[in-house]
């Protein structure tokens, strides 16, 4: 399996980054960018084994990108968790022959479908691009921008709105 960081934007997000964390088992590599928390945020990141960094003012986010050990990164937000039936999809799709050359797929990327809670029910939303490599240039704010043409993995990722 080609090794994927996982890469998470934090700013006081002690009561929901567990959730994130402990679900990344397919993931090699986590690396924390730190947006000056001022809770128990880093302390909790390094309960899990997280590389944390400290944001820097001014800077892109695929500067950040720069920073990942891996060649593939999964981009997720604090209040978001992976599911088992994607963590299956992820350990499965490193073992496909052609996704872990990253030079011959330089421009490819992955998206998941997004399942959102609200209040008491889920809400799904349209798959959104998460599993990039490290060469992608296209953002929106602090997450992937969405491309059409992303291949779909199953599985899928939880939104939480609350903690």
């Amino acid at each position: 399996m080609p090794p994927i960081t996982a890469l998470l934007h934090t700013r006081n997000d002690e009561l929901r980054l567990g959730r994130s964390l402990e679900m990344l088992l397919p993931c090699a590599e986590i690396l924390i960018v730190d947006h000056h928390s001022t809770d128990a945020t880093r302390r909790i990141a390094r309960n899990y084994g997280a590389r944390i960094i400290a944001a820097e003012v001014g800077v892109s986010a695929s500067h950040y990108l720069n920073l990942a050990r891996h060649d593939w990164v999964l981009c997720l937000a604090p209040g978001e968790s992976v599911t088992e039936g994607l963590q299956a999809s992820l350990f499965e799709w490193g073992a496909t022959p052609g996704h872990t050359d990253v030079t011959r797929v330089a421009e490819a990327a992955f998206s998941i479908f997004v399942r959102e809670q609200t209040g008491e029910s889920w809400r799904k939303l349209p798959a959104e691009t998460r599993l990039i490599p490290r060469s992608w240039k296209l953002w929106q704010e602090r997450l992937p921008a969405h491309d059409p043409s992303a291949v779909v993995l199953e599985g899928e990722l939880l939104r939480f709105t609350s903690p």
